[in-house]
């Protein structure tokens, strides 16, 4: 935290402990407000139920008699009748690269699993961006979606004919083809050595061009908690704007028209955006389902359960074939950036995707704090935990000059405070609701003009410090970059200290800053309260938040402890612990000794 400063100075400071409570107040209820994204329930409306996909049920192929330009082959397993292709079993392609290793079913030619090689999921596997149990109620990603629902499933059921089968390495492309006489679909993927697949889609009837997006239907492999889930989001750039919606905005089986830059879906960590080649052209429909899941992951209890949001995309062209390219991967802000839409030439120059990591509505903080975070990662210690330390003490060092003003209002204040105790004296004999009240408040206003005092001097820092704390709160949360990342004894600083050695040294530490800084002017039984209810309050709440977060705070305070310490033996330092030692001596009845 860049500064907390004793709430304990009463007109002298500038910064009552009834203004600290008020600021604490505001702080407590955003922080608390923030658990509004993580609701416990969501209703599932009739869209949504329609929006599901239908129980599988067994294609029969077509059975037209064999031409000898189109008979069964045993070799290839395709069984081909006239104007009919289709697979005589099911098969698996797989195209990797170095980022992933993408696994094709033949049924369907969707995909079945999407492992990405750098990064693991929860218990330490590699991280499979498939929610498996999602996928097989909802559908599997690169299926095809259709407004008929009987349509739908025929699609996904049909075995199609790859190009290939076994390995492909990016470089390369898979096509699958499938027909049953009247009914043709075609699916071709082409993969290079980056995290976007580019595909072109085509379903025919007699013919006819019959609508059938492509889609992303069950949200993602790292979903597997409420929290996680509620993270979900349906984000859009239109005419270069982007909108991101919440999970609770998003209408299972809405249909959205173009032109659309880029469209998709995405989850804390995890996206996948489409981005169409004909964006005048684009269709969206928006998908929304629900799962069940446990309540407890690890002690599974069929009647503790919560209903969990499952979002997905659909994207193409009505009435027609579709291609677009499709980014299935981490929300990282330097690979995002590089991921353009189709621009006006039909090249990759149209807006980034970066827009889909959500840094909260002060934004205008959090993004800047993170590209400096992000700049010190890169350029000088490339460890997060210590580039998190070394913005710490980089902010608090910026906020110095502002804590120097701060103790030269507060002794101004402290100075007059005996002149202003006696203007008050002589009208505390008229009620608040006489006129002659004004007459007070001019008078004490007029002599703190005199001598250059302002009793809000010492609310500076802390109107920088809580938009600076809510700010680093939203980037620590939201950017991908801090997933897992180690820092001494914490393995991920997106997550709690699972030691609770933070807490604790927040706790004692905050209780330091409290002592060492100069309180005149406060009734000692209040000074004692606010010493150890604000650090036990803060203290509660490190418990819950990233230990990245926890960390900046912590080191914070130890910075702040290190400044009060120096600023204590200056000349300010020491007249302000003179005055508060005199006050405290006089309500005692003792006299006080000097530390000059």
């Amino acid at each position: 935290m860049p500064e907390i400063k004793n709430p304990n100075q009463q007109g002298g400071g500038g910064q009552d402990p009834k203004t600290m409570l008020a600021f604490t107040a505001i702080f407590i209820l955003m922080f608390l407000g923030l658990q509004y994204f993580k609701p416990k329930k969501t209703p599932e409306t009739g869209a949504q139920q329609q929006q599901r996909s239908l129980p599988a049920t067994a294609e029969t192929p077509a059975s037209s008699p064999a031409s000898p330009a189109a008979t069964a082959t045993a070799k290839s397993g395709v069984v081909s009748a006239a104007n009919a292709v289709q697979a005589s079993s099911e098969s698996s392609t797989i195209v990797e690269n170095e980022l992933y290793r993408v696994q094709f079913s033949n049924r369907g030619a969707q995909v079945t699993s999407w492992i990405l090689k750098k990064y693991k999921d929860g218990d330490g596997k590699p991280l499979d961006l498939v929610n498996q149990k999602a996928a097989a109620q909802f559908g599997y990603p690169l299926s095809l979606f259709t407004y008929d629902s009987g349509l739908r499933t025929r699609l996904s059921e049909a075995l199609f004919v790859p190009s290939t089968t076994g390995v492909v390495n990016a470089p390369g492309s898979v096509t699958f083809t499938w027909s049953d006489g009247s009914l043709t679909a075609r699916k071709k993927f082409s993969f290079d050595s980056s995290y976007v697949v580019h595909a072109e889609t085509s379903v025919e009837q007699n013919g006819t061009p019959v609508t059938a997006l492509l889609t992303w239907p069950s949200g993602f492999g790292d979903q597997e908690t409420l929290p996680q889930f509620a993270k979900s989001s349906f984000n859009t750039m239109q005419a270069g704007k982007s909108t991101s919606d919440a999970y609770k905005k998003v209408i299972g089986g809405a249909t959205l028209n173009g032109p659309f830059d880029w469209a998709g879906v995405s989850d804390l960590y995890f996206a996948a955006i489409f981005l169409p080649d004909a964006p005048q052209q684009t269709t969206v429909v928006q998908l929304h389902n629900e799962e069940t899941i446990p309540r407890n992951i690890k002690k599974p209890d069929p009647n503790a359960t919560d209903r969990a949001p499952v979002l997905g995309a659909a994207m193409g062209v009505v009435g027609g074939s579709s291609s677009a390219r499709l980014y299935a991967g981490p929300k990282l802000i330097d690979v995002l950036k590089s991921v353009k839409a189709t621009g006006p030439a039909g090249k990759p120059t149209g807006p980034d995707i970066e827009p889909i990591v959500s840094f909260g509505w002060m934004k205008f903080i959090s993004e800047p704090l993170f590209l400096i975070l992000h700049w010190m990662h890169e350029h000088i210690v490339s460890n997060w935990g210590w580039s998190i330390l070394l913005l710490t003490l980089l902010i608090n060092l910026c906020m110095l000059p502002t804590r120097i003003t701060m103790m030269k209002s507060a002794l101004k204040m402290q100075r007059i405070q005996p002149q202003m105790e006696a203007i008050k004296e002589r009208y505390k004999k008229y009620k608040m609701n006489d006129p002659r009240r004004q007459d007070m408040n001019k008078e004490i206003f007029d002599l703190q003009k005199k001598e250059g005092a302002n009793m809000f001097g010492g609310c500076l820092p802390m109107l920088i410090q809580w938009p600076l704390l809510y700010g680093f709160y939203n980037m620590l949360s939201n950017v991908f970059e801090l997933r897992q990342a180690h820092w001494l004894w914490l393995p991920d600083l997106a997550s709690p200290d699972p030691l609770h050695i933070l807490p604790v040294f927040f706790i004692v530490s905050m209780f330091l800053v409290q002592y060492l800084t100069p309180s005149p002017g406060v009734d000692p039984a209040q000074q004692r309260m606010m010493a150890f209810t604000m650090p036990a309050v803060f203290g509660f709440m490190t418990w819950s938040v990233a230990s990245g977060l926890a960390l900046y705070w912590a080191c914070g305070n130890i910075v702040n402890i290190v400044q009060q310490t120096v600023m204590n033996r200056t000349s300010l330092g020491r007249e302000m612990h003179d005055i508060a030692a005199k006050r405290a001596a006089k309500r005692l009845g003792k006299p006080a000794a000097s530390r000059r």
